[in-house]
């Protein structure tokens, strides 16, 4: 008699799927002490003392129940204004921002509302890995673009042109880059959106990272022109800028029949996101800019950090010029990027994650994640040079 569990009743979108490759690392070392982790991309800053106690002056009055299904309108508000000043780029905050349960919420909404089965979504690789498994849970095809090194891993626009077939329907980008930290220059992120517009296609950018470059002037991609705007869907949110992770609360900013569209799954599927969050959102855009400063200033510092001592080692790192990663090239080791990280964990109890989990073009790299403190970074490339003495 077959066991009722059994993995046959799973659907083949889930079972197909591959498990994260991130995850794998850090089971391993949850069993470990003494781990150095620059693995999960997670702030290690608590929330600004004011983004806290506004969600605790939320409870307190009793903020407990429902918003409306796109948010509080205040939240979507403060948004709007807040994307208009930084680039000029203007939304109703009515009719075209969604407040969701972090960005991956919007991720899924944004995929789901516009994908029909065998839809073609190109993606520029190596990436996040949800970008690839919401496409296909959403009934789509991932059309992966490696990017390389070379080019600072901004994706080629002719690369993209060569990729689009009778059903690609979505480009997709994603800068600053989770796990590259490249960041696409306005030049190419105008071929990109030329591209779009030939074939009538939609790009859905993911800009989570947009407060967090160096020495760069982050290119919000509906900023480039009405038109562009017009069939663009935007992403974002508070959990890397203001350390709200744990808040899951982010939001899509797009024309109207997207975010219809998009309301219209979120209305069944979450209903609203959580009121506590909204409140503490709130408050971070109207009083949070010094500590988005103070926490970029310690990133770019630990930036500074990593970025040299790896490439002291030999393990070869581009310049990351957004979010929280190095990417270091780890040929000089002699291992491909899955037995480094394993032997990396198991013998120096450090923690990276290999670049083949973020698609072609990842592999003979590893993520190094430096949104923990400067003495743990230190630690660990100490570790690192032990390594890459007895391997290098």
């Amino acid at each position: 008699m077959q066991e009722v569990g059994s993995v046959r009743y799973l659907s083949r979108r889930v079972a197909g799927l591959k498990p994260s490759g991130i995850r794998k690392f850090f089971d391993i070392a949850a069993t470990m002490k003494d781990v150095i982790s620059l693995g999960i991309g997670e702030p290690d800053f608590t929330t600004p003392a004011p983004v806290l106690e506004a969600g605790i002056q939320s409870l307190q009055r009793g903020e407990t129940h429902y918003t409306s299904n796109a948010g509080k309108l205040e939240l979507r508000q403060a948004i709007a204004e807040n994307l208009q000043r930084l680039y000029g780029v203007t939304y109703d905050p009515v009719n075209e921002i969604i407040v969701t349960v972090g960005v991956s919420e919007a991720l899924y909404l944004a995929m789901t509302a516009l994908l029909d089965p065998g839809d073609e979504v190109i993606i520029p690789t190596p990436c996040f890995v949800s970008y690839q498994a919401e496409v296909i849970l959403a009934g789509g095809v991932p059309v992966e673009i490696p990017t390389r090194i070379e080019d600072n891993f901004q994706v080629d626009p002719a690369r993209i042109r060569e990729a689009i077939t009778p059903r690609t329907k979505v480009i997709f980008i994603g800068y600053p880059s989770n796990p590259t930290g490249a960041v696409a220059e306005r030049e190419r992120l105008l071929e990109i959106a030329r591209i779009a517009e030939q074939n009538d296609l939609i790009i859905v950018s993911d800009e989570i990272y947009d407060r967090l470059v160096y020495d760069f002037q982050h290119v919000c991609v509906p900023s480039l022109g009405e038109s562009i705007k017009r069939r663009t869907i935007l992403l974002g949110g508070f959990s890397k800028s203001y350390a709200m992770t744990g808040w899951r609360i982010g939001y899509a900013a797009a024309p109207v029949d997207f975010i219809k569209g998009m309301v219209r799954i979120h209305q069944y599927t979450i209903m609203s996101a959580p009121t506590t969050a909204q409140d503490a959102a709130l408050e971070a855009l109207k009083n949070g800019e010094p500590h988005v400063q103070e926490m970029l200033a310690e990133y770019n510092r630990r930036r500074r950090l990593i970025v040299d001592g790896l490439n002291r080692l030999g393990l070869t790192t581009f310049e990351p010029r957004g979010a929280f990663y190095a990417f270091p090239k780890i040929g000089a080791s002699g291992m491909d990027d899955e037995t480094f990280a394993e032997k990396l964990l198991r013998e120096e109890h450090v923690a990276v994650v290999p670049g083949n989990a973020f698609g072609p073009g990842g592999e003979g790299f590893v993520r190094a994640c430096y949104a923990t403190a400067y003495e743990q970074i230190e630690e660990a490339l100490h570790r690192m040079e032990r390594f890459m003495q007895r391997y290098g």
